[in-house]
């Protein structure tokens, strides 16, 4: 029962937080509007030479990727700061670390999954094929949560300091820079004729060492936060 109980308060704070930011759009574009621009001024920039955006699209796919989920990090936590009703699922008898992992994924699939499903778009524009635009989306599948896990914790420690935003991006891109390294790396080493599996391993246990600690650190930065 407790654990049908857990599953329906998360799915709750999840649909709460989509509807909320359905009824703005606009934040939402945003964050995939960004992501197409800086990926399709790489191409533009540099010319038609097919070799070099084939070597170069890993990098740039994967930086446009982790600057565009930043771009709404700090709005993960703003609005129930500023109404109140962060005070209110801190005091509710719900675990606070079931409701902030409902927050995160709510943050993934506005911010990470639609980056995932517009990169083989992009990634066309930089001649890759569709093997490296098939490791490209398993690399964003399992890099994105990462970063809106670990993103959680900055946008917790940074709640309602004054010029949080840039305060959140010293934070939180040093630990970023492992997910940058091990996602543009698995295109890289595809590109190469070598396996990408070592790679994505490195990747997915990125991800499952930030989805046992992060909502943990996340609920810590936010008690602290709201003292």
């Amino acid at each position: 029962m407790k654990r049908v109980g857990i599953v329906s308060v998360l799915g709750a704070v999840v649909r709460r937080d989509l509807t909320i930011a359905l009824r703005q759009k606009s934040e939402v574009l945003t964050t995939l509007f960004f992501f197409v621009i800086v990926a399709s001024l790489f191409p533009l920039g540099i010319g038609p030479e097919a070799a070099l955006l084939r070597r170069i699209a890993p990098g740039i796919l994967w930086v446009g990727a982790m600057l565009a989920a930043m771009l709404s990090l700090q709005r993960m936590f703003a609005a129930d700061y500023q109404d109140g009703s962060l005070e209110q699922m801190v005091l509710s008898p719900q675990p606070l670390g079931v409701l902030v992992t409902g927050k995160i994924l709510a943050h993934w699939l506005l911010a990470g999954l639609p980056l995932v499903l517009i990169a083989p778009l992009l990634g066309l524009q930089f001649d890759l094929d569709g093997r490296s635009l098939a490791i490209l989306v398993a690399s964003l599948l399992l890099g994105t949560p990462v970063l809106s896990l670990i993103g959680a914790i900055g946008a917790a420690l940074t709640l309602g300091v004054r010029g949080g935003g840039v305060l959140l991006s010293l934070l939180i891109l040093p630990l970023y820079i492992p997910v940058l390294i091990f996602g543009a790396g698995a295109v890289e080493a595809d590109a190469a004729g070598l396996s990408a599996s070592g790679h994505l391993a490195l990747l997915a246990a990125l991800l499952s060492l930030a989805a046992f600690f992060a909502p943990w650190a996340t609920t810590a930065a936010l008690r602290i936060s709201l003292e």
